[in-house]
Formats: structure tokens, C-alpha cells, sequence
């Protein structure tokens, strides 16, 4: 009898494997990084074969500490780091290139081309995106221009693309299985999110071979076996989603009007707005929340770049930091007299500001500024940033204006950090006991669509909250602080004029 779920949950830096008994329980984890590549300035590279070799040394690690084989699976879901692109050679299942990670900025020139020749309503209408570097599809372009042979052979029908989802799939299933799930396809500049197809309209304006592209499923579908993990042992692979998404669900987000935020390498808050896709005033993107059913669930979202990186960056950029889990200690003992603000655009600006240009900038140094300020500064910017993604959802849609915020991923670890979210938000913030938010959700999806868990309603009964944060401040200090904040973005964006 089966005795778990395994979620593979490749990110930015790391993959992981987590097994989750029936009761949501964790019986075993494993997490390894992988190397980042950096070629040019902007440019940001992975080795996919690499994140496949971690993938299956995490995924046995982790049956190995639960003491389990491939066979006590009932399930894999697999959640991971969206518009990161591969193109492989379909016979050898080799990569033509090194994967282009979502940060890289590239293709901006690109983007710029097709704004200047009027494409971004157009791709606004049909994908709910905006035309920036952030998203696949023109990185996608570039390895067929850029790669020697590159499109003659997808031309011809050798080559197949996928995002990080299609890449593990393909070789989880030995090379048998060339799909998707609509929530990482949603994310290529690629797929009309209305249609819930590939659009022929966004293939020519990028000049992308249909025969290049996955087969589109639902969030939760027979995606295809695996006995990667075990000789003998076949295991089904039946859930994939994008890590934000794959949060939604893990978060219990179900309901129109519930707020997700999750703090990783980036921030990324998700607003469900149901079975109505609402169009953005406010440069959010509408993407979809997950598909079930073959029947969307749409939302808003707003992408913040730079959210643990930039604790990150205080570490190993500064070194004022040994362990990115001081920050908050350090934040503490910050001057309060001090209003150093970073803006901290190190591959340029997300929403609701979408400048691929900017870069990061500190403002409010004096002879007295040092680690403290620089560890309050990036974590507050953090905070800023994501009220500034809220306040253009409320702007979007009324129904946001009473959310409360749940938050997962590892800042969230820090309590400093999350009161002064909710003191930034002027709103409370929930954090779960369960953080690791993401791959419960794909695990979820995938053990629901076995039968080895139940349906939606229970399982966010099952949500527990470890601790709400409720706002402090007044309104005078929000107001400077916020000010503050407003006149450095300001500063940042018209730098180069």
C-alpha cells in the first residue's frame, strides 16, 4: 500500500524532495544546489542536465531518510522554478545550450522591438503578460536565432522546448513524455490564457515553430511514469505546477479573493479572482491560478524580482551577514534615526513598475550607515515592494481590498521580517505552520488525483496558522516610511535620464 507523496520542487538555487505521508506529514526531505552561471551582465544561466542530476540524487536521499522505496509512492508532483527554458535535442535528450533563467534579462532590446511595433496590447489581451524579458517566449526565440542549427532542427522537429516542468518530466519518463501543465504555459508569452491553447498569433510574432511546443495538461492529469527511482517500480507522475502556483494551492487559496505572497529568490503575491480573468490597470499581470478539470481559475499577480536575494546579497556580495538568518537580529538593532532606503533593482524592476533597465540603488547613507541599516533596508524593501503590488491590486479589483496576506518561503522565518510586512501593509499576515507551501500544494494535487488524499474542502480545513502579525505602526510613520520608499523608486527609475 502506498505510504506517500513525493514532491520534486526544483527552484532557482536549489532542488528539493519532499515525501508527504497521508496527513500532510513530512517522512523525508533532501535539498541540494546547483551552480548558477553568469556569462555577461544580466545573463543568468543553469546547466539543466546538472538540475537533473539533483533531482534524482534529492529525490533518493529523501526515500532513503524515510527508510522508503520508489514503491511505497503513491504519487509524484513535480512544482518548479517558472519561465526558466530548455531546448533539447529529442533523440538524445540533450541540451542544445544552457538553460536562460526567468532573471535573465537578455532579451530586452526584444522586448523593446515589439512594444516599439505595437505588440504589447495584443499580447496583454491574449496572455494576460506583459512584453518583458522576464518571460519565456523570447528567450525561447533567442536560442533559435542564437544557437547554431538551432532552428533549422526545430523546423524539422528535432528539437523540444519546455520550461523546467517539461524538462524533468522528459527525462523522469526516459524521453516518452513531451507535456506541460497550463499554469507554466501561462507563462511563455506564448499560450492565450482564454483559449487555453497555444495562440498561432504570439508563435509568428516570435517566429516559434508549433513543433517545438508541449502538449498543454491540466494541474493535475496522468502526466506520464516514471521508474527512474526504483528498478521494477513505475511510479505516476500525475501533478506539475509553477512554484507560485503550486503555493496557491498549497496555501488554500481556493476562494476568489484570497491572497497568497511567497518569499524566495523573488516575491511573488497571487490574488484569486476566480473564473473571471480580470484585465490589470496597474501592470499586474492575469495569469491563472491553476487549472482543474479542464476548467481555469484565474488571478492577478504581481512578480517582485529581488526578495531573498537580496539577503542573499548582503552575505555573499557584502559579507556582512555569515548567515542570511541574521538579518533580522541585525534589522533590530538598526539607527531609528536612519532612513537608508535600498531599492534593490539588481535585474531591473518588476511589477507594478516592469523596467528591465533599472538598476539597484541605496539612498539616505550618512558617515554613520553600516550592516544594521543595510540589513533593515533590504528588508524592508521587501515589504515596500509588496505594498506596492497590493495597493495595485486593490486599484484592479474591490474585491482585494480586505485580504489577508498568507505567507510562505524562507523569509518568512523571520519574524522581524513579517511585522514589518504587516506594519508596511498596515494589514495582518498569516504565517502557516506548514511554510513549505509549495511543494505541499503539488503534493496535494498529485495525491488527490490517485484518490490517496480527499477533496478541496478538506484540505484547506487542514490549513494551521503558526502565528498572525498585526500592524503597529501609526499612520504618520507608515506615510514617511512609505514616502520615503515612493521618492528612492522614483530617484531609481529616472536615473538614466
Amino acid at each position: 500500500m502506498a505510504q506517500a507523496v513525493m514532491a520534486i520542487d526544483q527552484g532557482t538555487t536549489s532542488s528539493r524532495a519532499i515525501l508527504f505521508g497521508s496527513d500532510f506529514d513530512i517522512l523525508g526531505v533532501a535539498q541540494k544546489e546547483f551552480t548558477q552561471f553568469y556569462p555577461k551582465s544580466g545573463w543568468v544561466e543553469h546547466d539543466a542536465s546538472e538540475i537533473w542530476d539533483s533531482v534524482v540524487e534529492v529525490a533518493t536521499q529523501a526515500l532513503s531518510e524515510a527508510g522508503m522505496s520508489a514503491s511505497d509512492l503513491a504519487a509524484i508532483g513535480i512544482t518548479n522554478q517558472r519561465e526558466t527554458v530548455v531546448v533539447w535535442d529529442r533523440e538524445t535528450g540533450e541540451p542544445v545550450h544552457k538553460a536562460i533563467v526567468w532573471q535573465d534579462r537578455r532579451t530586452a532590446d526584444l522586448c523593446a522591438d515589439l512594444k516599439a511595433q505595437n505588440h504589447e496590447a495584443m499580447v496583454t489581451a491574449k496572455t494576460g503578460l506583459l512584453l518583458d524579458p522576464y518571460f519565456s517566449g523570447t528567450k525561447l526565440k533567442w536560442l533559435l536565432d542564437n544557437v547554431e542549427g538551432a532552428r533549422a532542427r526545430a523546423e524539422a522537429g528535432e528539437l523540444a522546448f519546455g520550461t523546467v516542468d517539461t524538462w524533468l518530466l522528459y527525462k523522469l519518463t526516459g524521453g516518452a513524455v513531451h507535456r506541460t501543465d497550463a499554469t507554466n504555459a501561462c507563462r511563455t508569452l506564448l499560450f492565450n490564457i482564454h483559449t487555453q491553447d497555444w495562440d498561432d498569433a504570439l508563435l509568428a510574432m516570435l517566429d516559434v515553430p508549433r513543433s517545438v511546443l508541449p502538449e498543454v495538461c491540466d494541474n493535475a492529469a496522468d502526466f506520464g511514469a516514471t521508474s527512474v527511482l526504483g528498478e521494477g517500480s513505475s511510479v505516476p507522475v500525475t501533478a506539475m505546477a509553477g512554484d507560485q502556483h503550486a503555493a496557491v494551492v498549497g496555501q488554500g487559496c481556493f476562494k476568489p479573493g484570497m491572497l497568497k505572497s511567497t518569499y524566495g529568490t523573488g516575491c511573488f503575491a497571487v490574488l484569486n479572482t476566480g473564473e473571471t480573468a480580470i484585465p490589470s490597470e496597474n501592470r499586474l499581470l492575469t495569469t491563472l491560478a491553476y487549472r482543474l478539470n479542464g476548467t481555469p481559475t484565474y488571478a492577478l499577480e504581481g512578480s517582485i524580482f529581488i526578495a531573498g536575494a537580496a539577503v542573499q546579497w548582503l552575505r555573499d556580495g557584502l559579507g556582512i551577514l555569515e548567515r542570511a538568518e541574521q538579518s533580522g537580529d541585525l534589522a533590530d538593532q538598526a539607527d531609528e534615526e536612519q532612513d537608508v532606503v535600498l531599492v534593490p533593482a539588481f535585474t531591473g524592476l518588476g511589477a507594478p513598475h516592469w523596467d528591465s533597465e533599472a538598476r539597484g540603488a541605496v539612498f539616505g547613507l550618512t558617515r554613520n550607515s553600516g550592516p544594521r541599516e543595510f540589513a533593515r533596508a533590504a528588508l524592508e524593501s521587501v515589504c515596500f515592494q509588496t505594498n506596492d503590488l497590493l495597493e495595485a491590486m486593490k486599484a484592479d479589483w474591490s474585491d482585494a481590498s480586505d485580504t489577508i496576506l498568507r505567507v510562505d518561503g524562507g523569509m518568512t522565518a523571520s519574524d522581524w521580517t513579517m511585522q514589518c510586512l504587516a506594519d508596511v501593509l498596515d494589514a495582518p499576515v498569516e504565517r502557516p505552520v506548514l511554510t513549505e507551501t509549495t511543494a505541499l500544494g503539488v503534493a496535494y494535487l498529485a495525491g488527490a488525483h490517485v484518490g490517496f488524499y480527499g477533496g478541496q474542502d478538506d484540505f484547506a480545513q487542514r490549513w494551521k496558522l503558526d502565528r498572525s502579525f498585526t500592524p503597529t505602526w501609526s499612520s504618520d510613520r507608515r506615510n514617511r516610511k512609505i514616502g520615503l520608499w515612493n521618492d528612492a523608486v522614483s530617484r531609481t527609475l529616472t536615473a538614466r535620464t
